[in-house]
């Protein structure tokens, strides 16, 4: 049998998995659909049909994730040189809008009924088919969410999150039912109403998370750990740094990384050393990375260790790299990363430079600053970062 997980994953069988997992879900959908809608017909109760429209609603979700998945696995073109992966995104955003309108469409309808209430008549029908619908999402959510999380697919884990919360609405659609059954109680509307806001709490969700990534969101800390851990084993590599990752969609993305090596090495062992960084990226994680030069000289350790408790004394910088001395220009640079609580940087670079120069006279001191875009490796004093 094929697996689809982080470590084995392939496009071809991470589409066949995510193909295969959706048309499980539009069939369970469609079935809980149809008997949901003639039970909520035939009882008179909204809360159910509502429920039956949801299932409907998450159907087209699976198609909408089956049409996404082969558009994205296009070939680039000239037109999209890095690929069409981030259709995902967009097909997700297609899949938000249709919840969010079904939840507006049953909001509407939930409140017509605690307006003008109709009594809903439920039997031990209507009660069987909610109580197996309950049993049906939750082991459907279960299984699409672990499906999604395997096969790196948002929309995947959204559909599988969804059904686990619809098993949830259901329940509350069949407590409604044991009421009026038991008290006589019709809060039929008001059942419908949770419902219809729970299913747009969904749509919202959605949206922002395709947004997010749309918009170029961080990578995971662990990715970016893994990453920097890869490229340090590389011989000849004494630190790495600036990790910048741009994602095209869950199969691919490109970056670059600067790596610090000792500055007497040649041209052959530098083009070694970053054929084999990028070969070993690509292959783990479908990253092809640039990688530029820091070279450092142990001459200046002392001077590294003297410039960095300086500057480390400045509140939200983390950590400095790539500290060079070129002595025939009477030049120093580096590089400062600094977290995202630092607004003025212009006065911060002012008091860095007004510091450093009465140390080194005669030196041109020039340093750039580096978003903290990982967070939890700058914590940690790593000094990678990535967007």
């Amino acid at each position: 049998m094929e697996t689809c997980n982080a470590e084995n994953l392939t496009p071809e069988a991470r589409e066949r998995r995510i193909t295969r997992t959706s048309l499980v879900g539009i069939g369970a959908n469609i079935l809980l659909a149809g008997f949901k809608a003639s039970v909520g017909l035939l009882s008179n109760s909204i809360a159910i049909v509502l429920d039956a429209v949801n299932n409907l609603t998450d159907a087209l979700s699976s198609v909408i994730t089956i049409a996404g998945i082969k558009l994205a696995r296009r070939a680039p073109d000239e037109t999209h040189p890095f690929g069409h992966g981030r259709i995902e995104y967009f097909s997700t955003v297609s899949i938000a809008a249709l919840v969010m309108a079904a939840g507006v469409t049953s909001l509407a309808e939930s409140i017509r009924k605690i307006v003008r209430p109709m009594v809903p008549e439920y039997g031990a029908a209507s009660l069987v088919v909610v109580s197996a619908a309950v049993a049906v999402k939750l082991v459907l959510g279960r299984y699409v969410a672990r499906q999604g999380r395997e096969c790196r697919s948002d929309a995947l884990v959204a559909s599988g999150e969804d059904a686990k919360f619809d098993a949830l609405i259901s329940l509350s659609t069949l407590v409604g039912a044991v009421v009026m059954l038991v008290a006589g109680v019709n809060i039929d509307g008001w059942i419908g109403a949770a419902i219809s806001l729970f299913i747009l709490r969904t749509g919202v969700t959605l949206l922002s998370g395709a947004i997010n990534e749309i918009m170029g969101s961080r990578p995971s800390a662990e990715i970016s750990r893994q990453i920097r851990e890869i490229v340090t084993s590389v011989p000849d590599v004494l630190g790495a740094h600036d990790l910048i990752i741009h994602n095209y969609g869950p199969d691919f993305a490109i970056g670059s990384i600067h790596v610090e090596i000792d500055g007497s090495l040649d041209a052959a062992a530098i083009h070694r050393l970053t054929r084999a960084i990028q070969t070993a990226v690509i292959n783990r994680f479908n990253i092809f990375l640039t990688v530029g030069i820091y070279a450092t000289d142990s001459a200046y350790n002392a001077d590294r260790d003297k410039i960095e408790s300086i500057v480390r004394r400045h509140q939200g910088v983390r950590a400095i790299h790539g500290l060079f001395f070129d002595e025939p220009k009477r030049e120093m640079t580096f590089d400062i990363l600094v977290d995202f609580s630092v607004k003025d940087r212009a006065a911060l670079h002012a008091a860095i430079l007004g510091e450093l120069e009465p140390l080194y006279p005669g030196y041109t001191i020039s340093f750039a600053f580096d978003n903290d875009y990982v967070g939890c490796a700058a914590r940690e004093g790593q000094g990678v970062v990535s967007d």
